[in-house]
């Protein structure tokens, strides 16, 4: 979680995850982060979560992303859980995650409780 992780290294696993990747900047959104937890394989980027944190007790969960090849081993659970753990520590109290309706058994085991909530796109 302090080691940097540079835009290759990111990049290459968010294309290997999600077809529609393209190319981007991650350090600034790094810069912006609370924390982020990764997981390897070896030296190769198999699995990151990003949290952001509102500078009070709200902190969200974005871009939970797992290669591929480890898909289904536990290890989005592992680090969602870790991440959730991270910012506890890190003063926030309130864990959000905004998701599709398919991925809420992932969620579940990651400890989140459904709950509504509006989304609007903005782009």
């Amino acid at each position: 979680m302090s080691e940097p992780l540079g835009d290759g290294e990111l990049n290459a696993l968010f294309a290997a995850s999600w077809p529609q990747h393209g190319h981007t900047d991650f350090a600034a959104r790094l810069r912006r982060s609370l924390l982020w937890v990764a997981a390897f394989r070896g030296d190769e980027l198999v699995g990151w979560v990003n949290v952001v944190g509102d500078g009070g007790v709200h902190a969200f969960v974005l871009d939970t992303t797992v290669h591929p090849s480890v898909r289904r081993q536990g290890v989005g659970v592992r680090l969602v859980r870790r991440a959730a753990d991270e910012a506890g520590r890190a003063g926030a109290r309130w864990l959000h995650v905004d998701h599709g309706e398919h991925l809420t058994g992932f969620y579940e085991r990651c400890g989140f409780a459904p709950t509504a909530a509006g989304l609007r796109w903005l782009g």
